[in-house]
């Protein structure tokens, strides 16, 4: 099925994803067919774009894909869909997954433009800019990108454990020495993917430290 949404500079067949761009000299001309002019930003700033659930990856690979074939290096600098590593335990196996963290947007790094806002908004599975509409978008504040930068730094360093342990929770011991004990979550530790867990010995509740592969939830 073919796509043809992007306007006259561009076809996109969703399923082989390829895209066909006109010249980087086209881009003006189909721009000025825009009937509303974005505000003007001179300055490198962050936009946050909202994608259909579940295309953001698909997203940022197809407007990569224009930036190169349009020549729009020097406006479009960067395209991250925000995401982080967890830890989760399932069937008694550790694995790290991968979560995102602004499901439904883009990230995008651009002076604003007619010329980039129109690459951008007519990537496939884009839907809108955020701001007071499509065609005002807002750029993120300084300490908000700040702040996601950082945290992908961080994540791309150490995952970080999924918890699904919660204090109160009755628990079975499926390992070690206090295997077929029930007992109930008094802490939990996910730097250290420990829980503490409150088990019954002679009448009296015992805490004892486990691994979260020692456990599991009743």
């Amino acid at each position: 099925m073919t796509n043809s949404t992007m306007g006259d500079n561009a076809v996109v067949t969703e399923q082989s994803g390829q895209i066909e761009s006109a010249p980087h000299n086209q881009v003006k001309s189909a721009s000025e067919k825009q009937t509303t002019s974005v505000p003007q930003n001179k300055e490198r700033r962050w936009y946050a774009v909202h994608t259909y659930s579940g295309y953001e990856n698909k997203v940022r690979s197809h407007l990569e894909a224009r930036i190169a074939s349009m020549g729009m290096q020097d406006k479009i600098f960067r395209v991250i869909v925000p995401v982080e590593d967890e830890v989760e335990i399932k069937n008694g196996q550790r694995r790290t997954v991968q979560r995102k963290v602004f499901p439904g947007y883009v990230l995008v790094e651009m002076i604003l433009d007619d010329q980039s806002w129109y690459v951008v908004r007519n990537t496939p599975g884009v839907t809108s800019f955020v701001g007071a509409s499509s065609t005002h978008p807002v750029p993120l504040q300084d300490h908000e990108i700040k702040a996601i930068l950082k945290e992908q730094d961080k994540a791309a360093e150490k995952p970080k454990p999924k918890i699904t342990f919660t204090p109160g929770q009755s628990v079975r011991i499926i390992d070690g020495p206090f295997t077929e004990f029930i007992g109930t979550v008094s802490e939990v530790h996910p730097e250290r993917n420990k829980v503490t867990v409150l088990v019954s010995f002679f009448g009296r509740e015992t805490p004892v430290t486990l691994d979260f592969l020692q456990v599991e939830k009743v």
